[in-house]
């Protein structure tokens, strides 16, 4: 028998239908390879117990012949998702041990269509980070690493540990969120495939929120297909949110392989950076080639404000983080520091409870939104959100299908390399993606190739709203050119 965590997920759906294998059979061997990959450091709590029982149940459910869509597939559920009885902590000291008692809406509906959980992956804390360094639990691991060297690299973060484990061949999938492009980032760093739906394709209802009008769940997965086949259980309205839209959700695993002839790919000249690396040009440019060879049509496009969007961002994110993060105060839930009176109780609370970054950002936030500042930062860079979304939408309004940008401006890099000194280089990582999330855009992450050192670049495809059927359509055209990229087996 094939090595089963090797399968990809649509090859797994269809042993567990041929009856090849059982879901038992294939959570164990995922199991078994969390236990041995303990040193990357992805899951943050491992749950063979629930995962055994949920796998027997799908079994049971596949033998009578009324499986769901992703019956017996073993998932790993970022730390960010509320799961009903199983410890949430976003990561963060401040949350302790919290254990919800309601299941989010995403989580639910896995579950619902027949998925195994397999435990809870690490991300930065709150979500805050571009390299999985923040987490109250350590930093996480990167499968790959440099050829001739034995330097750890960062996954990408937030969602460091989904795109870690899915590398790493420890689930089949994840659950994983983008604020600024921590789903496409870390499925860039790590060789697998992401996708950010639009704003509102997916429920908000029971994720730990960063930054209300920017926060999306998706999902990472080894290949086109296989994301698309979880977007698919994952999207869809919530009366729960109000953010969620009340729209079909179409069936996206129909969309990959559809031929992308006649189709017109943006290829923005704002994002031709200075000082870009030359690998990163060329992966690009190979990119192009590969959609024309498909049959799509190339044309530059203008996105004249993008060059504000990353400060924009950094003013907006921050301020809604402050907002939302003010509920962390020791009272109700988490941890609790003593005081001597509820004013320093709220601050020994908040000091030892979250990180340095976290707290950064709440400051930053804080400040935008104070008096006198308000409208010269945040109303402000409201302003500069709205000329991002006109871009996008002008350039859509030309007959432009999706937009072609690389997904990172480097590869993986070091654990402690970036941010120390400067938080501001950390930032930069975002520079690609930051722009999705303020228009509310789709945007997905496929692995496009590999840099001098061996290590996995990406490129993304950026979309009309609620249309991730031509993302998948598109990736796949890259995924089907680039190949399949897996890591040496270091841990």
């Amino acid at each position: 028998m094939t090595n089963l965590t090797s399968l990809t997920l649509a090859e797994a759906r269809k042993g567990l239908a041929d009856k090849t294998f059982t879901s038992l059979e294939l959570t164990d061997a995922h199991l078994s390879a969390m236990e041995a990959a303990r040193a990357l450091n992805a899951f943050v709590l491992e749950t063979p117990d629930q995962a055994r029982a949920m796998a027997r149940e799908a079994d049971s459910q596949i033998a009578k012949g009324d499986a769901g869509p992703l019956a017996g597939i073993p998932l790993g559920i970022k730390d960010l998702f509320a799961t009903k009885g199983v410890r949430t902590t976003a990561c963060s000291k401040i949350l302790g041990n919290f254990v919800p008692t309601y299941e989010s809406t995403i989580t639910s509906q896995l579950w619902r269509d027949g998925a195994v959980m397999l435990g809870k992956l690490n991300n930065d804390e709150f979500a805050m980070g571009s390299s999985n360094e923040t987490s109250c639990f350590g930093p996480v691991g990167n499968p790959w690493r440099r050829e001739g060297s034995n330097t750890t690299l960062v996954p990408g973060g937030s969602s460091g540990g989904s795109a870690s484990a899915v590398a790493a061949l420890l689930c089949m999938g994840a659950t994983a969120t983008d604020t600024g492009g921590s789903i496409r980032q870390p499925a860039a760093f790590t060789a697998t495939v992401g996708i950010k739906p639009t704003y509102g394709r997916c429920s908000r209802w029971g994720i730990v929120a960063f930054a209300s009008s920017l926060d999306q769940a998706g999902p990472i997965a080894r290949s086109v297909r296989d994301c698309a086949m979880l977007l698919r259980s994952m999207a869809g309205h919530d009366p729960k949110d109000t953010t969620s839209v009340d729209i079909a959700v179409p069936d996206y695993e129909a969309a990959v392989g559809k031929s992308v002839k006649g189709m017109k790919i943006g290829i923005p000249k704002e994002y031709r950076l200075d000082g870009m690396p030359a690998e990163i040009e060329k992966l690009w440019e190979a990119g192009a080639a590969w959609l024309k060879a498909a049959g799509a049509e190339l044309v530059e496009v203008s996105l004249p404000h993008t060059k504000y969007a990353l400060p924009a961002y950094y003013i907006v994110a921050p301020a809604e983080a402050s907002s939302n993060l003010a509920r962390y105060d020791g009272v109700r839930y988490g941890l609790r520091e003593q005081g001597r009176n509820i004013i320093e109780m709220y601050e020994n609370t908040r000091a030892e409870g979250f990180g340095a970054e976290v707290k950064r950002r709440v400051m930053i936030g804080t400040y935008v939104l104070s008096a006198g500042y308000y409208d010269a930062y945040y109303l402000r860079a409201q302003k500069v959100r709205t000329l991002i979304k006109k871009d996008f939408e002008d350039c859509f309004a030309r007959g432009v299908d999706a937009i072609l940008t690389p997904a990172t401006p480097s590869a993986a890099f070091g654990i402690g390399e970036k941010g120390g000194a400067d938080p501001v280089e950390m930032y930069l990582n975002d520079i690609f993606t930051v722009t999705v999330n303020m228009a509310g855009l789709p945007g997905i992450a496929v692995p496009a190739g590999k840099d001098a050192q061996g290590l996995p670049l990406g490129l993304q495809l950026i979309g009309r709203p609620f249309d991730e059927e031509t993302l998948f359509s598109l990736g796949e055209v890259i995924e089907q050119a680039a190949g399949r990229f897996t890591p040496e087996r270091w841990w």
